[in-house]
Formats: structure tokens, C-alpha cells, sequence
């Protein structure tokens, strides 16, 4: 039967599952997820996430597959450039205080193309401008696009290890690059 992560204590053993988990997606050789339905029924009654993955909506990106996890273990989500807007640092809340996810991971990737967008100052308009304007101060300094795309990383997660209930809940937390092209995860 399926069992929840739900004994992962600390930030060091979420942080160990999803090393181990990409090293097995590296190898193509992926953990047996069971039996769906089973998964379902065995969560339904509640969730216990080990960890946090705030990671680009790029569908080249699933956190799931890339970290080789099965149904119930991260408590995903995404969005344009990885970026920590109200309605994503409420869900992180949320996680931290109330599900006590020990650990938070914002994963930029590599070929990113909002924050490309945002280190070219593509003019854009709408609701996409909100998402480039979060992310272009962090570009400011950058010399390449893959520095923009290392420099939005560690400012999504200098924002959320500010945020006051992250920080009363001792959440770790830590940024990743995810490489489209060779599926490896550097920390």
C-alpha cells in the first residue's frame, strides 16, 4: 500500500529524497509508483508532502517526473519564471504552517522564456508584464541570459526565506537549476 512521506522529519531527508529521486531520472531508472487508484484512496483523507517545489509552469519542467515522486510527496507549484507573487508565498504558507513541509525548493530551469523575456526587456503587455516586472530587478546585473535565469533563482528564494511565516516555521529553504536538455538537477 502506499505510504506518504509523511515521516520525513527534516529539510536534509526531503532534501536527500529529491537528489535521489533525479539521480534515478538521470539513469532512466524510476521508482515503482504502484497502483494508482491505490495512491488516490490512500490520500484522500489528507496530505503529507515532504517538500516544496516552486518551479517555472514550462512544460518541459514536472517536478514530479523530474524528481521521480509519486502522487501526494511535493506540494507543487508553478508558475512563469518561478516567481513568488502574493498568491504563490500564500501557498508556501500554507504548506509550511499548516502541512509542516520542512523544506522549499524554487527550481529555475535553463532556456527559461520569461525570464529571458525579462533580462531582453521584451515588451509585453496584460497580466505577463506583472510576471516579467517580478522578475527584471533580479536581472539588473546580469551578463548572460543563464546568469539571469541563476540570479532570479536566488532572489525567488531570498523573497520567500523573508516571508515572515517561512521564517517562524524554520523552513529550509534552498534553489535548484533544472538543464532541459540533460535532465540533471545542480544545487
Amino acid at each position: 500500500m502506499y505510504t506518504p512521506y509523511n515521516t520525513v522529519a527534516t529539510a536534509e531527508q526531503a532534501l536527500a529524497l529529491l537528489k535521489q529521486g533525479n539521480e534515478r531520472y538521470l539513469q532512466n531508472r524510476f521508482a515503482d509508483k504502484g497502483d494508482y487508484a491505490k495512491e488516490r484512496d490512500a490520500l484522500a483523507d489528507g496530505q503529507h508532502p515532504f517538500a516544496v517545489i516552486l518551479t517555472c509552469s514550462d512544460s518541459r519542467t514536472p517536478p514530479e517526473i523530474f524528481f521521480d515522486q509519486k502522487l501526494g510527496d511535493l506540494f507543487t507549484i508553478r508558475v512563469a519564471g518561478n516567481v513568488a507573487g502574493p498568491d504563490c508565498l500564500g501557498s508556501i504558507e500554507y504548506a509550511v504552517e499548516h502541512l509542516k513541509v520542512p523544506l522549499v525548493v524554487v527550481v529555475g530551469h535553463s532556456a527559461c522564456g520569461a525570464v529571458i523575456a525579462a533580462y531582453r526587456d521584451a515588451d509585453v503587455h496584460g497580466d505577463l508584464k506583472t510576471v516579467l516586472d517580478r522578475i527584471r530587478p533580479a536581472c539588473q546585473g546580469s551578463m548572460s541570459e543563464e546568469d539571469a535565469i541563476q540570479a532570479n533563482i536566488r532572489h525567488t528564494v531570498e523573497q520567500i526565506r523573508n516571508n515572515t511565516t517561512v521564517a517562524h516555521c524554520q523552513t529550509v529553504v534552498v534553489g535548484a537549476h533544472y538543464d532541459i536538455r540533460s535532465g540533471a538537477v545542480s544545487w
